[in-house]
């Protein structure tokens, strides 16, 4: 149902109850106004719009202004519920299950009026969950790249909104700090407040109504590990996100907050001042740009990306690789052929062991970079390789250019090069046929089977959220 429509519903039960009040039929009010009952019925049902001249002489028949009648708000709570009930029948939701509409009479008890509103709002409810497949959630992920790839992975909307709110803060140089960060969120009109039981399904939880962002306390002195996740919390309400109606919006959002972190900790002027003069020095580092501003390898890396494109003049790729050679995230605008899946989608899919990205595993020193170059059916790339671990494993951080392009990288000179033939499976996929015949009908390995290959992603309003562990946090917290 259309907003003038729900407006001419609203007028329409106005009318009926400023008439019952002064206690006039349809055709007495007619008669007033010059209009006939079957008429006033229908201006009354919102069926039927009237004349900006009836209105005026309605009105006065009615001894109310004129702004009194065109008012929003229903005149009662029952009207309310009536006009509600009359919006939901006429949505394409309800439409679609093809029941009949329930019409509304005078002499039907209001319980029942209730009681179908609601059966409406958990029909509307259940269908705005944000529920994905991991079939829909690779494609829209696979949407959100290319949108990305089109527009050099720059936002230059948040990039301006990022250096205003650092700018306010007072931040003059250098990386930005905690205290820096809880200013920017006071000028918000929150406080950081930092728990031991934020409920396991989140990383922080904000009350909108109490001004506050819950965090986990700091695992570190001084908590630069929660600059990150306070400004993401801070993005959500400075880029107005509203709830997400589907899991695309809800990586978008995803996507949003965490650009605005990175370009708040990592500020496009000073980032810029440094990256551009590490390219005139031919001395360009994602190891020395992560220490400047004192934030991870792999923010540093994707930071990298945002800018290179659209203020350095270098296409790139950036790939994390869990250790046993999936990808778990990449971005590419220089060509490199990435591998894909039937719907073209590179999340879970296992990049050649001959880039660098995995031959960074077997390097011995693992504190510094590995450089190599890779010869493949696309190009000669280069690329730096940062390896790291977790509880759930080994991976590592790539950021690779073109052969032409790594004149301006330091380690630009490794002897380190390979050869990758992928897609192509005699690459390194296919066995050798001398090995493969030895072994074959020799060999019964049980494989392992990860947990979320057989898992739909999680249901609710924010997908993987548990909104009951949430509300009980916020009660048992706004408390205190």
């Amino acid at each position: 149902m259309s907003t003038a429509t729900s407006d001419l519903m609203t007028l329409g039960h106005r009318i009926r109850h400023y008439r019952g009040e002064r206690g006039l039929t349809l055709d007495e009010l007619g008669e007033r106004v010059n209009l006939a009952g079957s008429q006033l019925s229908l201006i009354e049902n919102g069926r039927r719009e009237p004349k900006l001249s009836a209105l005026n002489d309605i009105a006065a028949a009615l001894d109310v202004t004129l702004t009194d009648l065109l008012s929003s708000e229903a005149p009662n709570g029952r009207a309310a519920l009536e006009i509600e009930l009359a919006r939901a029948q006429k949505n394409p939701l309800y439409a679609a299950l093809g029941l009949p509409q329930v019409k509304v009479t005078r002499g039907m008890p209001q319980p029942a009026i209730e009681a179908l509103v609601g059966l409406h709002r958990e029909l509307g409810r259940r269908a705005s969950e944000a529920i994905a497949t991991p079939e829909e959630a690779r494609r829209a992920n696979t949407e959100l790249r290319e949108r990305m790839r089109e527009q050099g992975n720059y936002m230059p909307d948040i990039e301006q909104l990022a250096e205003d709110r650092v700018r306010a803060s007072g931040h003059i140089a250098g990386a930005l700090t905690h205290r820096e960060v809880i200013v920017m969120a006071e000028q918000l009109g929150f406080d950081l407040l930092y728990v031991n039981d934020l409920p396991n399904s989140t990383r922080s939880v904000t009350d909108l109504a109490n001004g506050r962002i819950y965090l986990p306390p700091a695992s570190i002195p001084g908590g630069h590990g929660l600059r990150s996740m306070a400004l993401q919390a801070m993005a959500h309400r400075l880029l107005g996100h509203e709830k997400p109606a589907s899991y695309a919006e809800f990586l978008w959002q995803r996507l949003e907050i965490n650009y605005f972190a990175a370009a708040c900790l990592m500020p496009r002027e000073a980032a810029l001042a440094f990256l551009c003069a590490a390219k005139v020095e031919r001395e360009l580092a994602v190891e020395d740009f992560r220490d400047a501003f004192g934030v991870t390898h792999e923010a540093a890396a994707l930071r990298f990306t945002n800018l290179a494109t659209s203020h350095l003049d270098l296409p790139l790729h950036f790939l994390r690789v869990n250790g046993d050679g999936a990808l778990q995230k990449g971005y590419e605008n220089d060509g490199i052929p990435l591998p894909v899946d039937v719907t073209g989608s590179i999340e879970g899919q296992f990049v050649c062991k001959q880039w660098g990205a995995r031959s960074a595993f077997t390097h011995t020193n693992r504190t510094t970079e590995f450089y190599q170059y890779t010869d493949t059916p696309a190009g000669t790339f280069w690329c730096a390789t940062q390896t790291g671990a977790t509880d759930a494993g080994e991976f590592s951080i790539s950021l690779g250019v073109p052969f032409a392009e790594a004149k301006w990288f330091r380690g630009r000179e490794t002897s380190q090069r390979m050869v990758s033939r992928c897609p192509d499976e005699t690459c390194c996929r296919r066995p050798a046929s001398s090995v493969a015949s030895q072994w074959a009908g020799k060999a019964w390995p049980s494989a392992r089977l990860h947990a979320h290959v057989l898992s739909p992603l999680p249901s609710g309003t924010f997908p993987g959220v548990d909104d009951i562990e949430v509300y009980e946090f916020l009660e048992a917290h706004a408390a205190q």
